[in-house]
């Protein structure tokens, strides 16, 4: 008799649903070292980007600026998530950090198509020294915030000349759309 966990799979495909017209091999259920233990269907068709975002993997700000995203008509994206952001872009602490950026913008475009890159920046992020490093102004932590996006964006615009690029600033009552200099 088959392990509890793999009878529970079994009625799990059991389910009536068309079945593909090719499955690929299970190559994982060979492996003694490994079990699954969740299952979801996936495309396996190749996507297109509507976009690349750059964006802070601070979690406070996560699912109002999916929902911008949404709204901005970015339903697919390759989310390029590290500290700060767009900062890394416009001021990072390390070449290398701007250089892996660029690199995963790059590979966004040959893979998915994208021409478009969206770039995020919040309040009180602590890649840029939190609130307290303005003195607890937001009225300069704003300027400093829009300040690193244009530069963000110029560098961008260097690295990868034509790439459309759009920056926002998100605080926590909403987001905002940074006027960046023309290309």
């Amino acid at each position: 008799m088959a392990p509890s966990w793999r009878r529970g799979a079994e009625k799990e495909r059991r389910v009536a649903r068309p079945l593909p017209l090719w499955t690929p091999p299970r190559v994982f259920c060979m492996l003694s070292s490994m079990r699954k233990i969740f299952h979801f269907d996936s495309p396996r068709e190749k996507y297109y980007c509507d976009a690349a975002v750059v964006w802070c993997f601070d979690n406070r700000f996560d699912l109002g600026f999916r929902k911008f995203l949404k709204r901005a008509g970015v339903f697919n994206c390759d989310s390029i998530r590290v500290a700060g952001g767009a900062k890394c872009l416009a001021s990072p602490e390390h070449e290398t950090e701007r250089a892996f950026v660029l690199d995963q913008i790059r590979k966004s475009m040959r893979l998915h198509g994208t021409g478009r890159v969206v770039l995020m920046l919040h309040t009180d992020c602590g890649a840029h020294g939190g609130l307290t490093a303005f003195h607890n102004d937001p009225h300069a932590e704003a300027e400093h915030l829009a300040r690193e996006m244009a530069l963000a964006a110029d560098s961008l615009r260097a690295a990868i000349p034509g790439i459309k690029v759009e920056g926002y600033l998100v605080d926590f009552e909403g987001v905002w759309d940074v006027e960046l200099p023309a290309d």
